[in-house]
Parts: structure tokens; sequence; C-alpha cells
């Protein structure tokens, strides 16, 4: 009986090549790994990418001006508001039922037109009843006189007595002067009569109603209306004790310009002039008033309101002037960057004169035509070259 040899099992050549296989995966993954590490903490440092100036190839672009030749003024500013030259509040005067409105709130009325009308009918009862006395008063009078005449006739023929002649006289000049008090009854009555009629005292603008129509009004306390002038009407600023020796000087020459600006100093409200100067100086905050009168024909100002007020002292002509921008302060020196004739900037110290809304005078340190930075100066350093874009011209580039 012959052996056999048992057969090999199924999938065992299988098994033997996944033996194989699973190291292999397992050193290519730590290969692969330290392939990695190593290229991290190995490999070159790049440099960090440049920002700025740094990055920048060329000279810095800038915007510069060039100084010139030009007019500036000076100009004293102080806070102030407006106020009408002349303001009245009307009030009757006389005692009486108010009958009738004329005016219309807010309306521009003139110098005598009605405002309103009181009452006249207790007015025309006094006026009649003086009139009366006074009829009765000249006939006493007249009737006194014919006797006066005859008593003196009498008394030359020694008729009568002297007293009897004294006492007619002074019967005369009684009624005389019952007369006169009876004329002056009269005018009173007359003179109500016409107060009853209240009319405007100015020209201006009314204000609110202050009565309604059927009140009773009392003479000297009831006020009925506040008129205010419009045109012309005034501004009063104040300004510093140290500024009023130049405006006193400048306004014995001639009259100085105000102009009434809003409130941010932005817009021109309405073009005046100097009117006077107050008698006194404030010695709590060491200003004194002054008032401008404008025309104001077209109402741009109204009473109360707050503007700023600038006067020009002085009007300089023919100085050097550079915009503000390219003016630069540190803490001890006021100076600009000047652009050289190779394009190249340096810092130059300057004194500075009358300074405007957008110029401002170089009295020492700048020439005319030179080319000063307005934009970008914070960017720059001293020696370093630039591209500059000129804003106006003609510039003269002179040499570092």
């Amino acid at each position: 009986m012959s052996e056999t040899a048992n057969p090999e099992p199924p999938g065992e050549p299988k098994r033997s090549w996944r033996r194989f296989l699973r190291p292999g995966v397992i050193l290519l993954l730590i290969a692969a790994a330290a392939f990695l590490l190593w290229r991290r903490f190995s490999g070159p440092d790049k440099p960090p990418p440049q920002t700025g100036r740094a990055a920048q190839q060329g000279p810095a672009h800038v915007v510069a001006s060039a100084a010139h030749k030009g007019d500036i003024g000076v100009y004293v500013t102080g806070l102030g508001s407006v106020v009408p030259i002349y303001t009245v509040t009307v009030t009757s005067r006389v005692d009486g039922q108010l009958m009738d409105v004329n005016y219309r709130e807010g309306q521009l009325v003139h110098k005598g037109d009605l405002l309103v009308q009181i009452d006249p009918r207790p007015f025309e009862v006094t006026l009649t009843q003086a009139q009366g006395a006074l009829i009765r008063d000249q006939a006493l009078l007249e009737n006194a006189r014919v006797d006066l005449s005859r008593y003196e006739t009498l008394l030359t023929r020694n008729a009568i007595q002297e007293q009897q002649v004294a006492t007619q006289r002074s019967l005369v000049k009684q009624y005389e002067g019952n007369i006169k008090s009876d004329e002056g009854n009269i005018q009173s009555s007359q003179l109500n009569i016409t107060y009853s009629r209240i009319t405007a005292p100015i020209t201006g603008r009314v204000g609110l109603r202050l009565v309604d129509p059927g009140n009773l009004v009392s003479a000297n306390s009831t006020q009925i209306a506040v008129i205010t002038q419009m045109e012309p009407i005034s501004v009063i600023f104040t300004i510093g004790e140290d500024q009023l020796p130049a405006v006193r000087q400048r306004m014995a020459k001639s009259t100085l310009p105000v102009a009434a600006f809003d409130r941010e100093m932005k817009n021109r409200i309405s073009q005046g002039s100097l009117e006077t100067i107050d008698n006194q100086i404030d010695p709590t905050t060491g200003t004194i008033k002054l008032r401008a009168t404008f025309e104001n024909k077209r109402d741009e100002l109204f009473p109360q309101q707050f503007v700023n007020a600038r006067m020009l002292l002085q009007q300089k002509r023919g100085v050097t002037l550079i915009p503000n921008a390219a003016i630069q302060r540190n803490s001890n020196n006021t100076f600009v960057w000047v652009v050289g004739s190779d394009d190249v900037v340096h810092m130059r110290n300057v004194t500075t004169g009358t300074a405007g809304p957008a110029e401002t005078e170089i009295t020492q340190g700048l020439n005319p035509g030179e080319l000063v930075v307005t934009d970008g100066v914070d960017r720059l350093r001293e020696g370093e070259k630039v591209q500059p874009a000129v804003q106006n011209g003609p510039a003269i580039k002179v040499g570092g």
C-alpha cells in the first residue's frame, strides 16, 4: 500500500504573498513621512514678501505745487449775532376795546400803516362835550367883555366904583382861562381819537399777534405787536482787546468791509461794513463789541441768527504764497519739503506770515517758483528721490 502526500490546503500561496506585501507598504509610508519631515525642517528659508516702500521700485509719487506771488488779506474774525438796528414793541396809549387787527403775522409793514383800531366812540363823546363847553365859555367871555367896556366908560364919569371894574376884569380873565381849558380838552380828545388808530412807528417785519380783537387793552401796558427793522440790519460781534488798536487805526483811514459767514465758516451769507465800536472793553472776557451793518436786501440775515463775522483789515499784495497743505510743523520748526532740480526732496525751514483759508504767506525761506510737496509728505525722507505731479506752474526746480 503506497503512501500518498497530503495535498496543500487551498489558498496557501496567497497568504504567503500577503505576508511579504505588508512590510513593504509600511516601509514605504515611513519613507514618505521621513521625506516630508526632511523637506520641512532642512529646506532653504524663503525671504518674506516685501511691503510698502521696500516693495516699490523707483521714486515715490508725490503731489507738488509751485510757490507764487499773490495777494492775501489780513482778517479779524469774531463770533456774533444778528441784531436789528431798531426793534419796537407796539403798545396802546389809550384804554379801550380792540376792534380790528389790520396786519398779518410776519407781514412787512411800512411806517404809518394802520395796525389795529381801538374803539374811538368814548373819545368822540368826550370831544363833543369839550366843544360844547368851549362854545358856552366863549359866550360868557363875550358878554363879560361887553360889561367890562361899559364899566370902564362909567368909571371915567365917576358913575361907578373902581372896585366893580376890577371885579369885572377878573371875571373876563376867568372866562379866558375857561376857554383855554376847553381848547385843551378838545385837543386831548382829538389826540385820544388819533391814538385809537395804532400805526406802525417804523418800517419792518411784524411778529406774531399778541392780542386778539375784542379784548380790552390798557394804556402803556398791553403789548400788541413787535416790529423789527430788516433793512438795513446789523451784526454785533466781539474781538480781542489786543486787536482793537489795529482796527481803530484802519477805521480812521477807511471803511472796513465785514463779511457774515455761517456757523461752519464755509458759506458767506452777506457783505457789509463796520459801523461803530463799543465804548468800553468787557474786563471779564477781554473783548470788545463791534457793530457792522448790512443792507440785507434779500433777507439773508435774520434777527438773533448766529454768524461768524470776518473783517478785512489789510490787503497784502505781491507776497509769496503756498498751499496750506505744504506747511509742516514739529516741536521746533515750521518747514516744507522742497523738490530740487534732480527731483530730490530737501527739508527747509520757513517763516510764515498771514494765513488764509487756502494759502499762507511765506515771509522767509522760500522763493516764488520753487516747488513744494503738498501731498505725500508722510512718506518722505531727506535726500530721497521723488516723482512729483505738479498742480500749478510754472515751477523752478532749484539745486539741492
